[in-house]
């Protein structure tokens, strides 16, 4: 299915918002997760379901200055 992964168009295969993290690569990083711009908490992402069209962020959190 094609969705936006940080406004980026990509034909995935996941069905939830955790194996997407899992295709991607994140696997066990700390990051924080948005679908459709509603804030996804980490324990909801193996239920929450993706659908063709939708628009996941991944926020990885950045140190220095």
């Amino acid at each position: 299915m094609q969705i936006q992964v940080n406004g980026e168009l990509r034909e995935v295969f996941s069905a939830t918002l955790d194996a997407l993290l899992c295709e991607l690569e994140y696997n066990d990083a700390a990051v924080a997760t948005a679908l459709n711009q509603t804030f996804v908490r980490r324990r909801d992402r193996s239920a929450t379901k993706l659908k063709e069209g939708d628009a996941v962020e991944v926020l990885v959190p950045r140190q220095g200055g």
